[in-house]
């Protein structure tokens, strides 16, 4: 019986010490869970060893018993050490499985491109908004004072007719031109007035290769003390100067209802005039509409069609190219 404790703490040195290098030489997570359930497990040896310690006397067993803590202690340390040691290797071998090679070459992904339609209607706001305009938008579904009665259209006038216009079951209509939103931005509005509006058109024409049922216009307004036709003159040169170049321009009398004096104005393009615009100054009925006293206020509007210039520009001969969705056409942009 006395040598019963001597051969115990034998055995649990010999435990610790087998058991610190199986740990040690664990490869994986899975054999380390093995080892902590062979060595600390309630079957496991460390439990077979303290089962004998009933053998031992009521002294012998608390020095026993502190010995075996300190192997417990021991075991478990070395598998916690070595489970961190495993859990950064299998980190690092991630990291290093998913690095990106920065020197390959990348994924190509075709870019999307901007509409011809749209990159000209940015042209032309980038060139107004340089000029001092702001950029205003209106309701396309509209009702029959702005579109019309505002604008200095009565009910009987024949210009009506020139428009052809899309009615809905309401009594509204869509818009024929942007010119609906003059009135509103001048209603919530005080003069100086500068502003560009730009937006979807829509009228019973028969579609053609330069005729669309819904199509694009861009418009602007001037309103001020003092404004006259020569600064809508002036207006007009710089904006086409800075859209064609440096090419000639002329003004042709014409006749709006909204504008009084009107003209259409052509610019010398390849060899050839091209009407690219209408513009007028403001009718007086206009700025009565809205509240503008026309014997302190003048002003100046001018419209243009975002199709025509596009197609001047990129001498496009079929209005319907722009909406045919045919990437052969549009990758050309």
């Amino acid at each position: 019986m006395s040598n019963q404790p001597s051969t115990l703490k034998a055995q649990l040195e010999s435990l610790r010490q087998e058991g610190i290098s199986a740990i040690a030489a664990a490869d994986s997570l899975d054999r380390l869970e093995e080892l902590r359930v062979a060595y600390l497990g309630k079957k496991g040896q460390l439990s077979g060893l303290l089962r004998s310690m009933g053998q031992l006397s009521a002294e012998e067993r608390p020095q026993i018993g502190a010995i075996a803590n300190t192997v417990k202690e021991a075991l478990q340390a070395e598998i916690e050490n070595q489970r961190q040691k495993l859990q950064a290797a299998a980190i690092q071998a991630q990291l290093e499985a998913e690095t990106i090679d920065v020197t390959m070459p990348g994924v190509y992904r075709p870019l999307g491109r901007v509409h011809p339609l749209h990159s000209t209607m940015d042209r032309v706001l980038d060139i107004f908004v340089g000029l001092g305009y702001t950029v205003a938008q209106g309701p396309e579904m509209e009702t029959d004072y702005y579109n019309f009665e505002a604008l200095n259209f009565q009910p009987d006038h024949p210009a009506r007719d020139m428009q052809d216009t899309l009615f809905l079951p309401d009594g509204n209509l869509l818009r024929t031109h942007t010119s609906n939103v003059q009135i509103h931005y001048m209603e919530d509005n005080d003069p100086p007035v500068r502003v560009a509006i730009p937006g979807r058109c829509y009228r019973r024409d028969t579609v053609d290769a330069t005729h669309a049922a819904v199509f694009h216009q861009i418009e602007i307004l001037a309103v001020d003390e003092g404004l006259t036709f020569t600064d809508l003159k002036g207006t007009v040169k710089v904006f086409l100067q800075e859209l064609f170049g440096d090419s000639p321009i002329r003004f042709r009398a014409s006749y709006f209802p909204f504008t009084e004096p009107s003209a259409e104005v052509d610019v010398q393009w390849k060899g050839r005039w091209l009407e690219v615009m209408g513009c007028g100054m403001v009718d007086p009925n206009v700025l009565k509409a809205v509240g503008y006293d026309p014997e302190v206020y003048t002003g100046f509007a001018a419209g243009m069609g975002v199709e025509r210039l596009a197609m001047v520009l990129h001498e496009i001969d079929d209005i319907r190219r722009f909406y045919n969705s045919d990437l052969r056409f549009l990758q050309q942009f």
